[in-house]
């Protein structure tokens, strides 16, 4: 049985990148200034944060469930089954009207997952699933394996304004006013389908690293470490927000050595999340490993 992979750009897979892996992305949408655009089709990173960091209005939307549709036919001609993996339902409305659709309309043929991730925990969900399909793995185990294990990955972010937060309603006019006099960089966390406070009460760029490090490490030896009794089979990742990639490469050094690993994964948050927390994010991502007892 041949099985399709298809996910959305929330994962960070670029266009380019999901043909060198043999998977489709759906591109998500943008409203700037009252036209849409698509993320990685006419609208990259730069032409982004130039938009965003200019006070342009800037705001999210979710794909046309036609165009899905139109994706899954297409496939659907050389492809016995297609696993989707869109975006959190609980940050999104594309996963609940994908999930609607397919149960209707494409019974057996279309399973979707909301395994309630976004960005670099979703990329490592639709990597799952490819590793999966290649052991000839059918749709409905693979979606039914990355639901089992939907709950088994962790972010936590590094702010570093508090103004998309202000205009996003997570914090008042007045506490953003504060915590800019202060200078605050808070930290936080999405675990399963929310985007949570963590530590609100941070100053430093120095400080919110050690935090990121420490609160990883307590999710590793924590809750992951509670699934199976491991702490060697966690992926781990890097992400940031903007273009300017220094800050984070600089992380991406001091996560090897703190947690003795030679790979770590650093990507750009999508964009759909810096649309919410602005430019200059830095975040680390958990994922647990596939169990081997599948």
């Amino acid at each position: 049985m041949k099985v399709a992979i298809v996910s959305d750009s929330n994962s960070g897979i670029t266009q380019a990148e999901a043909k060198e892996i043999g998977i489709r992305i759906v591109p998500m949408p943008f409203t700037i200034e009252g036209e849409e655009y698509f993320e990685d089709i006419n609208l990259t990173q730069e032409g982004f944060y130039e938009k965003l960091l200019g006070d342009v209005a800037v705001s999210t939307s979710q794909p046309s469930i036609g165009f899905v549709m139109s994706l899954w036919d297409e496939l659907l001609k050389e492809y016995d089954q297609i696993v989707y993996i869109p975006m959190s339902s609980g940050l999104s409305e594309s996963c609940a009207s994908a999930l609607r659709v397919a149960e209707v309309e494409y019974k057996d043929r279309v399973f979707v997952v909301d395994n309630q991730r976004i960005s670099v925990t979703q990329k490592q969900s639709v990597m799952d699933a490819i590793e999966l399909a290649n052991k000839g793995y059918t749709g409905k185990e693979i979606h039914d394996i990355l639901m089992k294990v939907k709950m088994h990955s962790d972010i936590y972010i590094m702010v570093d304004t508090l103004k998309y937060l202000r205009k996003g309603g997570r914090i008042t006019p007045a506490a953003a006013a504060v915590g800019n006099l202060l200078k605050i960089k808070p930290v936080l966390r999405i675990f399963g389908e929310k985007l949570d406070k963590y530590r609100m009460m941070n100053r430093t760029l120095e400080n919110a690293k050690r935090i990121l490090i420490d609160a990883a490490k307590n999710s590793i030896e924590g809750f992951l470490k509670d699934i199976d009794g491991k702490t060697d089979n966690v992926h781990i990742s890097v992400a940031y927000s903007g273009t300017d990639r220094t800050v984070a490469d600089a992380f991406v050094e001091m996560v090897k050595k703190e947690f003795g690993v030679n790979d770590v994964i650093c990507n750009p948050l999508s964009l759909s999340v810096s649309c919410h927390i602005g430019d200059g994010a830095l975040a680390i991502a958990l994922s647990k490993a596939l169990p081997d007892d599948l």
